[in-house]
């Protein structure tokens, strides 16, 4: 089966969209369930620097989108690339109104440039990664 160009997950948390969008949009917030260390701008144009310390990691998010309540997005360094390869993956949050409170639905595309020796690797491990991160972030939101 091939390797798909996109990992999507939905959401629905029970959290008003104020909530969440300050969890996702904010260096506060981000380093709440994210990241260890966030350092930089949060709007189009800018990067925001992220930092792991658990995995002694970073990345660098170029900020694409950042409309209030509704969408932030950015392109991001692919995981197992060699570094200062200059491909990159788009990450989308969208947020809408659910009878709950707030549906989330991310989508990461850009996996079908990689080469074959990278694609499975780098597709599982963003797969397995959003995983943990999604319920990183339902855990800083419940706890908030």
């Amino acid at each position: 089966m091939p390797i798909p160009n996109t990992i999507t997950r939905t959401l629905d948390l029970p959290h008003p969209q104020e909530k969440v969008w300050s969890a996702l949009s904010t260096l506060e917030g981000l380093t709440g369930w994210f990241g260890s260390k966030a350092e930089g701008e949060v709007a189009p144009g800018h990067d925001v620097l992220m930092r792991w310390e658990q995995f002694d990691g970073e990345q660098t998010l170029a900020i694409k989108v950042v409309d209030p309540m509704s969408v932030f997005a950015y392109c991001w360094g692919i995981n197992g690339a060699p570094e200062g390869d200059p491909r990159r993956t788009y990450v989308e949050f969208a947020l809408e109104p659910a009878a709950s409170g707030t549906r989330l639905t991310v989508t990461e595309s850009g996996f079908a440039q990689l080469p074959d020796e990278w694609l499975e690797a780098s597709y599982q491990g963003n797969t397995e990664g959003w995983k943990a991160e999604l319920g990183e972030l339902v855990a800083y939101l419940d706890a908030a």
